[in-house]
């Protein structure tokens, strides 16, 4: 699924030191009426979890485009005025980065580093 982050993803640490990012994406669709004409826009949400690298989560911000493989699911459960409620969930494989915000630099040092080397750079070209 290709879908846009609702928020951005929070990291767990479980009690096994094992960690998980959790994130919410929506998935948006639309659909034009036979009979009427009009285009109605449906938005899916889906909560998702990945267990394979927590390093990812600095890169999964509100709004990020992404490219989603995995398990889908369906969370059961009792709303607080003992409604039935349910959730698609997806137990994610593999991500894929299409755009969105981008990482604030990791350490300032670093960008200092950076604008230390090409400061000295002459550039030739007309534009």
């Amino acid at each position: 699924m290709t879908a846009r982050l609702t928020g951005d993803a929070k990291t767990s640490t479980l009690q096994s030191g094992k960690q998980v990012v959790n994130f919410n994406v929506a998935i948006n669709d639309s659909y034009k009426s036979k009979t009427s004409g009009e285009v109605t826009k449906i938005v899916t949400y889906v909560q998702c979890d990945y267990w394979v690298n927590p390093g990812v989560a600095q890169f999964l911000t509100k709004g990020t485009l992404v490219e989603l493989q995995g398990r889908i699911g369906v969370n059961a459960y009792t709303g607080k005025e003992g409604e039935p409620k349910a959730a698609l969930t997806l137990h994610v494989n593999t991500i894929k980065l299409h755009g969105g915000k981008t990482p604030q630099p990791v350490s300032v040092s670093a960008e200092k580093i950076l604008v230390a080397e090409n400061a000295g750079a002459t550039d030739d070209l007309p534009f």
